[in-house]
């Protein structure tokens, strides 16, 4: 004879991953409808792509305490965050492109273009220590921050991230 001390155990484990699961899945729903939507250029992998929006979304929202806790690696996430928020947060509340650059399995490198202000950002999207993706954030001086990467063309898709090559010759390597 089986038990069935186990079903109801195995009930209420399912029933809570699938409210977070749900839960993820309403507040990313939520969050798609608010903002504007990302323009994509080049090949990112599904976990780049979810991370770098969610990086547009903080800035957006103007939330440098959430866009902090997107960090992978020590440094200084919250100094960064905020410089950032500072720096592209209004411009974010607009158009943006980012151009994925390299072949995105470990680690990407995204220039952000926000058509509102004319600016670009650059940014690294990597996988973490968890194995989840999150961004490098350790930009704890505002100049830094807010620096326009100097390789980076002035236009998405410029040095040849839509080529699929595994390096963009301009990109720098990491």
């Amino acid at each position: 004879m089986r038990s069935r001390t186990g079903l109801p155990a195995l009930a209420v484990a399912m029933g809570v991953c699938l409210t977070a699961c749900s839960t993820d899945a309403a507040e990313y729903q939520d969050d798609y409808a608010r903002h504007e939507p990302l323009h994509v250029v080049g090949y990112p992998s599904t976990g780049s792509l979810d991370v770098v929006q969610r990086v547009v979304w903080r800035l957006a929202d103007g939330d440098a305490e959430a866009l902090a806790a997107l960090a992978v690696e020590d440094g200084s996430p919250d100094a960064t965050a905020r410089n950032w928020v500072r720096a592209f947060g209004a411009a974010a509340q607009g158009e943006v492109t980012a151009d994925f650059y390299d072949e995105g399995s470990l680690r990407q490198v995204v220039v952000l273009y926000f058509a509102k202000n004319g600016r670009s950002k650059e940014i690294e999207a990597r996988i973490g220590a968890d194995g989840s993706w999150g961004i490098t954030m350790d930009e704890p001086d505002p100049d830094e921050a807010a620096a326009t990467p100097g390789w980076a063309p002035d236009e998405p898709g410029g040095t040849g991230s839509r080529s699929g090559a595994s390096h963009s010759p301009a990109a720098p390597q990491r």
